[in-house]
């Protein structure tokens, strides 16, 4: 038997055709747009990834579909009336017009509180600051909602008709009690909605439902074909990656960049500057997330030096030396600032300074910024000795390297790689029965390759380098509140 995964992704759909092995078979991808009606603001009408997810399954060419699963942007709010129409478009992930209710859920409603209702605090991409912001500004729209519900799960939701959500995804929302894995009620009443309101929780393995007759012929889909929860995205690319044991780690060098921590137990940074989310796997993890991480390397390559500049052999005599520190705050920052204020900079520029340097310090200052995570989770007792790495950055030997040295861990890569679609894929497998839990299926489908060990003397250098990148975000913080 076969199975799908679809990563729905903020540009593009991805759909993945594998055997019950891991082997792909297949895979698509279809892309849709992304509107920006003011400054700051990202939205995408969901019709749009429906029929891009239509659009997919007929080109894969699939065949005997046992099951479906998904991974998918995340915090995304998508409301429905009571007809099942889409009220307005999606608030993405990236929209940045909630600081000021993030900023009230914080300062005013109180952190101590949020951290005890949800296990986290508020950040601006969340869903619950956008139904305040709803609330507060479409209040027409507000009062119409019947149904909320994350980006991939209006895709299930679709194709099935059952209203559900994952663990994983919905620790994301500021709505779920993530430790004891339900909604929070207090939650409920800050945004001023219903629990009915919100989707019945499953785990990211669990069967959903069987896809309705109108869609069965397509890709391959059948009358038996299953539907699994799926998972958020990053959740669903640590199983692709096999991150699902007790302190195995995960970085994701993707448009945004990501630390991502699996973790048996529930752990919440006691300043919440990570998030503490539930895993795919039935379990938890914990997660720092940098709003620009490959993006800021395209932004500099392409954007700026408007051309096709190898960096590699410049770079390498001058690694652990570079005179010249980048803020990759390009988009603002989410982890461990909670900073939609905060804004790119190159701090140590001479006359003398060339462009090798400025290139390499973009790379060095991604990965200081990965850096600010994993100790934030070190100091919390989390123990990380070697990562896995994926995402578009990944394709870097250089800053796989620069990654090793300035985090000090191995980094190492999966032989199939394959972001949240195959992890998706895995998913459905383990709600078909192929495997008896998530575990078996990455120990048995997912090969890890070792690819670089850290240099010491160059370890050493970073050392100095990120003592002195630290410093620069508190000098500044108060600059960029003031110049926003």
């Amino acid at each position: 038997m076969n199975y799908i995964g679809i990563d729905l992704g903020t540009s593009a759909v991805k759909l993945l055709l594998c055997d019950g092995r891991g082997k792909i078979l297949s895979e698509v991808s279809e892309s849709y747009p992304v509107y920006t009606p003011h400054a700051g603001w990202s939205e995408q009408n969901p019709e749009d990834w429906f029929d891009a997810v239509l659009r997919g399954l007929e080109r894969l060419g699939g065949e005997d579909v046992a099951g479906i699963s998904f991974g998918g942007q995340m915090h995304g709010l998508v409301a429905l009336d009571e007809h099942d129409n889409v009220i307005r478009p999606c608030i993405l992930w990236n929209d940045g017009r909630t600081e000021r209710q993030t900023e009230w859920l914080n300062n005013v409603f109180g952190r101590e509180k949020l951290s005890a209702f949800t296990g986290n605090i508020a950040f601006a991409g969340f869903t619950a600051p956008k139904l305040l912001w709803l609330k507060e500004n479409e209040p027409q729209n507000f009062a119409k909602i019947s149904k909320i519900m994350l980006p991939k799960d209006y895709i299930a939701y679709r194709i099935t008709g059952t209203f559900c959500t994952d663990y994983s995804d919905a620790s994301g929302t500021l709505l779920l009690d993530v430790k004891n894995r339900r909604w929070s009620q207090e939650m409920c009443n800050v945004c001023g909605i219903y629990a009915e309101q919100l989707p019945r929780l499953y785990e990211s393995y669990a069967p959903v439902g069987y896809v309705k007759s109108c869609y069965r012929g397509i890709g391959g889909i059948g009358e038996l074909t299953v539907v699994a929860a799926g998972a958020g995205d990053n959740a669903a690319a640590a199983i692709g990656t096999g991150t699902v044991y007790d302190g195995a780690c995960n970085i994701s060098l993707g448009t945004s960049g990501t630390l991502f921590i699996s973790n048996d137990k529930f752990l919440s940074d006691k300043n919440n500057a990570l998030h503490s989310f539930a895993h795919a796997n039935g379990r938890y993890h914990l997660m720092g997330c940098l709003l620009s991480a490959a993006s800021a390397n395209k932004w500099w390559t392409e954007d700026i030096l408007g051309a096709n500049y190898s960096l590699a052999e410049q770079a390498r005599d001058i690694m652990g030396k570079n005179e010249v520190l980048f803020l990759p705050y390009l988009s603002g920052e989410r982890s461990p600032h909670n900073d939609v204020n905060a804004r790119g900079a190159f701090i140590g520029l001479t006359p003398s300074t060339t462009r090798a340097q400025m290139s390499l310090a973009v790379l060095e200052g991604v990965a200081f910024a990965f850096r600010d995570c994993l100790n934030i989770a070190v100091r919390d007792g989390v123990s990380v000795t070697s990562s896995t790495i994926c995402g578009g950055g990944a394709k870097s030997r250089l800053w796989c390297e620069i990654m090793a040295d300035v985090l000090g861990i191995r980094i190492d890569s999966v032989k199939t790689e394959q972001g949240p679609s195959y992890g998706a894929a895995i998913l459905a497998m383990v709600a078909c029965g192929e495997y008896p839990s998530v575990e078996e299926a990455v120990g048995r489908i997912i090969r890890r390759v070792p690819l670089v060990q850290p240099d010491e003397k160059i370890s050493a250098l970073y050392n100095q380098r990120y003592a002195a990148f630290s410093s620069l975000y508190p000098a500044l913080k108060k600059w960029f509140k003031e110049n926003a």
